[in-house]
């Protein structure tokens, strides 16, 4: 089990880190030289931070979509004055 400033600095990496450290955890277990119970540690620390790209990914998506509202709003308000 991980301690927690362990958990902590994972929840520090950038998106970019996270998913590289992903898939580097991917070709650990891929290659099944680990005893059963780091390769557990592994997967677990690999699904969290999965879950911290799908939030971050998550998060930008709801950005974006506001972008894409307010210019929306902003083209129907230009259509109106015309």
């Amino acid at each position: 089990m991980k301690k927690t400033t362990e958990i902590q600095q994972e929840k520090k990496l950038s998106f970019e880190e996270a998913l590289k450290s992903v898939e580097q955890i991917a070709s650990v277990l891929e290659d099944g030289d680990l005893p059963l119970q780091k390769r557990v540690e592994k997967f677990e620390e690999g699904i969290r931070l999965l879950k911290q790209c799908e939030k971050e990914l998550k998060d930008v998506e709801l950005i974006i979509q506001k972008v894409i509202d307010k210019n929306e709003r902003i083209e129907l308000e230009e259509v109106k004055d015309i």
